[in-house]
Order: C-alpha cells, then sequence, then structure tokens
C-alpha cells in the first residue's frame, strides 16, 4: 500500500473508530430540499437548504449525524454562509426552548488540516448563531461529487417532543458563471482549545483564573499534561489569513489568535520614543501588539445583548474586517485561547473554538512589523428567538422556608420524568420538602430516565432560593457553594456515569440546584 493509501486509510479509521462511539440511533438519514434562492451581491446566488425533519425527544441533548443529500448541483464557489434552526413551518424556536448546541458540516471527500483523522469542518454554528464571510475574491472551492455529512446536537430543554430542520444558507458562484472569474480558492483551518476531542469541552468554576477572567489552556495547569498542545497547529505552508471568528457559550468573553515564528520578535514601533502626546500615542495604536515570538492576530469578542451581562446566548461574535490578511509562514505555529468571565458563576462544559480561513500565497501583512489585530464587527444583530431571559418571580416555593424533608443520608434520590423524587421544587405536597443529609454524609442522585442513554441531567448548584422562571438567562450556575454533577449520561456528550454523591464536607445550610439541561428543574436539599 502506498504511503498516500495509508493516509487515507488511517483517515477513515479515525472517523469510523469516532462514529463507533455514537449509538446506531444517532446515525440519521433525513432529507433535504431547497427553502428559496435569490441574487446575492457580486454575482451570487443567495439558495437556502434544509436538512432533516429531525424528531427532537422529549429533553434531547445528544450528538448525531445526518448525511446531506441536496446541495448545489454544479461546480462552484461557496463565500457565504449562514446557520439556523426552525420548525416545520419555517419559524425559529425560541433558544429557551429548542436549543441549537452545535451543528458542523463536514466535507467527507476531504481530510481536515489540522485533524487529518476527521474529515474536513469547513463550517460550525452554535447558538450565537455566526454568519460566515469571505472576503471579495476568495471562496471555499465546492465540488458537486463531495460527499456531506451533519454532525448536530440539539437541545430539548422541554419534556415535550417536536419536530426541526436545520438550514444552511449560502451564497453560491457557480464556476461556469463570469462571476467566478478571478476567484482564489479558501481552506477553513480549526482552531480549538480542545482539538481533535469528539466533545471539545472544558470546565470553568465561579472564582477562578485572575480579576474574575478565566483563560483556556493558560489558566488550568493540567490542561495539556500529555504534552499535546491541542490549541496549536503549525502551518503547512506558506499562506495569507483571510478571515475568523469565535465560538463560546455563554459567559465567554472573547477568543484569541495567536501567531508564533520561531526567532521572530514582536517589533517595537522606533516612532515612539521621538514623539510625544497623541502623535505618540496613535503611533503606538499602529504597532503589532504580543510578547516576545508570540504576536496577537485577532480577538473575536462576546456582544451580548443579553440585559443581565454576559450569561446567555443572547449573543454575536464579532468577525474579522474584510482587509484583514496576515502573512504566515510554514512553520509557524497559530494557536487559540478562549476567556470567560467567572465573577457571575461556573461555565460547565464550555468551548473555545476559531475556524480560520487560509489561501495560499505569500500576500498579507507581516504581523511582525505591521498591527493586524483591529476590532471586528458582529455578524448579526440581536436575534429575536432571544427574547426570553427569564428570571422573573416564578410560582416554585423558597426551599429555605420549607419544612424538613426525609433523612436520606447515605441513601439515593432517583431522577426520572423530568424531577427529582425527593426535594423537587414542583412537586406537591411535603414531596418538596429538601431532604435532609446529617453533617459528614452524602446522598446520591441516579439518572434512570431512559437509562441514562438519550436524556441527561445534572445537579448543578444555584443562588438560593433559585425559583425565578426559566429562560436564557436564569437558571445560573451561581451557589454561594459550588458544587456540579456533570452531565449524568452513559453516551457523549454525557459523563458516562448516571450516578453523583454530593459532597461529604457541605456546611450546614439549604442548598439549591438546577438542571443544566432541563433548567425548569429545580430542587433542593439540606445539610445538618
Amino acid at each position: 500500500m502506498g504511503s498516500a493509501s495509508r493516509r487515507g486509510a488511517a483517515y477513515l479509521a479515525g472517523f469510523g473508530a469516532l462514529l463507533a462511539l455514537l449509538a446506531p440511533s444517532a446515525m440519521a438519514k433525513p432529507h433535504g430540499s431547497v427553502v428559496s434562492v435569490a441574487a446575492a451581491p457580486n454575482g451570487a446566488q443567495r439558495i437556502t437548504y434544509k436538512v432533516g425533519p429531525f424528531d427532537v425527544v422529549p429533553g434531547q441533548n445528544n450528538i448525531q449525524y445526518a448525511g446531506i443529500g441536496d446541495k448545489p448541483k454544479v461546480d462552484g464557489w461557496i463565500t457565504r454562509i449562514k446557520p439556523d434552526l426552525t420548525y416545520l413551518n419555517g419559524t425559529v424556536p425560541r433558544v429557551d426552548v429548542i436549543h441549537l448546541h452545535h451543528g458542523v458540516w463536514l466535507n467527507m471527500s476531504r481530510r481536515d488540516v489540522t485533524e487529518p483523522g476527521l474529515p474536513e469542518r469547513f463550517f460550525a454554528a452554535g447558538e450565537e448563531k455566526t454568519i460566515f464571510q469571505l472576503p471579495k475574491g476568495y471562496a471555499y472551492d465546492y465540488k458537486a461529487s463531495d460527499s456531506w455529512l451533519l454532525n448536530y446536537m440539539i437541545h430539548n430543554l422541554t419534556p415535550v417532543a417536536s419536530k426541526v430542520y436545520m438550514t444552511m444558507t449560502f451564497d453560491f458562484i457557480p464556476k461556469t458563471s463570469p462571476a467566478a472569474k478571478g476567484i482564489k480558492a479558501a481552506r477553513p483551518v480549526w482552531m480549538d482549545v480542545r482539538n481533535g476531542q469528539i466533545y471539545p469541552v472544558f470546565n470553568v468554576k465561579k472564582g477562578t483564573g485572575k480579576k474574575g477572567r478565566y483563560t483556556y489552556p493558560n489558566d488550568d495547569p493540567a490542561a495539556y499534561s500529555n504534552g499535546n498542545k491541542q490549541n496549536e497547529w503549525t502551518v503547512d505552508k506558506n499562506g495569507v489569513l483571510l478571515a475568523t471568528a469565535g465560538h463560546l457559550h455563554p459567559g465567554g468573553l472573547h477568543t484569541d489568535l495567536w501567531l508564533k515564528r520561531q526567532g521572530a520578535r514582536v517589533a517595537k514601533p522606533a516612532c515612539a520614543s521621538k514623539k510625544s502626546g497623541k502623535a505618540r500615542k496613535r503611533c503606538k495604536a499602529r504597532a503589532p501588539r504580543g510578547h516576545g515570538s508570540n504576536v496577537h492576530l485577532f480577538q473575536s469578542k462576546a456582544k451580548y445583548f443579553e440585559p443581565a451581562g454576559a450569561v446567555s446566548w443572547d449573543v454575536a461574535m464579532t468577525g474579522t474586517r474584510p482587509d484583514w490578511r496576515v502573512n504566515v509562514h510554514k512553520g509557524d505555529k497559530l494557536w487559540t485561547s478562549a476567556t470567560y468571565d467567572t465573577k457571575r458563576g461556573s461555565w460547565w462544559e464550555s468551548m473555545g473554538i476559531m475556524v480560520v480561513w487560509m489561501a495560499d500565497g505569500k500576500s498579507g501583512a507581516d504581523p511582525y512589523r505591521k498591527r493586524v489585530d483591529y476590532g471586528g464587527q458582529p455578524t448579526h444583530g440581536h436575534l429575536y428567538e432571544n427574547r426570553n431571559h427569564g428570571g422573573g418571580k416564578g410560582s416554585l416555593p423558597d426551599a429555605r422556608k420549607l419544612p424538613d424533608g426525609p433523612t436520606v443520608g447515605g441513601g439515593n434520590i432517583d431522577i426520572v420524568d423530568f424531577k427529582y423524587a425527593v426535594g423537587d421544587l414542583s412537586l406537591a405536597g411535603s414531596a418538596k420538602d429538601p431532604p435532609v443529609i446529617p453533617r459528614g454524609q452524602s446522598v446520591t442522585f441516579t439518572n434512570l430516565e431512559g437509562g441514562g442513554q438519550q436524556l441527561y441531567h445534572s445537579i448543578t448548584s444555584c443562588k438560593a432560593p433559585c425559583t425565578g422562571k426559566t429562560g436564557i438567562a436564569y437558571p445560573l450556575a451561581d451557589g454561594k457553594v459550588s458544587f456540579e454533577s456533570n452531565t449524568l449520561g452513559t453516551q457523549i456528550p454525557a459523563s458516562g456515569a448516571v450516578s453523583w454523591r454530593t459532597p461529604p464536607n457541605l456546611k450546614p445550610g439549604t442548598y439549591t440546584y438546577f438542571c443544566r439541561i432541563h433548567p425548569f428543574m429545580r430542587g433542593a436539599f439540606r445539610v445538618k
């Protein structure tokens, strides 16, 4: 077998191993179809495709895959991509009802440049629904013969079943069109602080980091303990970076893209020592930013429309300016980081991703001599589906004012039918009274919902009374004492365990908690 064949076999084997870890039911085979076609700038067609429909079971929060059968029938160029999630009638679900945790579009006919064992990840979207746009003159080289696959995670925050479509709107230029003349090919470079993981997440605990901010991997000494810097990629050829934007979860503030070149140093502006006042300030503002051989290329900021601040999906990420061009050399190292706020709460299962677009050539600015990290613009404005923020006065009782429930030290509390069997604040009568755990003991929570195979739950501490109305900004993992079960379930993205024990060192008091996957679920227990 030749080297190319061996590489191809390794690539397919790697992806096969990834799929083997998923349940057989995860490989759905929905049909696709065209929703609309319209004119777009620069001679493109704006075509919207839908994939599905997907049956969303009550409380769903698992990873699935679907083939994409309908896409452009001729070779061409893709210059813009806009994602969305809709009901069968075309309306967009409220984010606190049906939630697009993520969608990743994979080109099975090509290998990923940063993880060659995977198919090419050419586009991704989370609930921030970033719109991808390449600068004029560049585009993704599309082949009609390419095979595409959709990796998706649709989160149903309710106990009610539904059906939805994933939609994808392309700006597409056929290669036979006069508008295709002179277009240069761009390719995606998937940068991820947990690159190569099936579910690339990390936890951010309240109060960690520095001055209320936590940056991964910088603030986690064990981030890459095996020596594999998952956030780093060695540039494989000379080229120019064209565009990027970040992906974060609630609580996220920004992702950052850096470049490291052996022997290079960030230049100090020669004019800074010769000028004073406003002139010197302007001079320094044009100088590259960084330290040593690490130069800063771009910061994708999270612009929150959320009135409560950086606590929900009511956000848009900033993307690079249309004229952003960065020259990179073969052997350079690109790396990325993600920064979260830790003053308000903990952010479990967080992400930090930047898809960077790159073209061949030697054009673009030398980032060591000229500043390139100017701020960008949000890729969209406020989305109507983010209108229910929550947090208003609810109907649940204040657990601190309820009498003691049964003593459960060393016992078990089942989770079934979207309720905690004891101490769930929505239960009637004495069943809602907080169960008592003798100090120094623990109680075990067990997820019995479908054996934990598809319906996952968590026990996540929240600030008492934790009774406000559910929305995209409430409740939060903001308990004065932080505890977290992780996602209880047997399959990815769950932790692999269906049970969790409360910490035995909790001090006397009433502790309130909620389910991150289904935030209408609220409970309490008492330590005495």
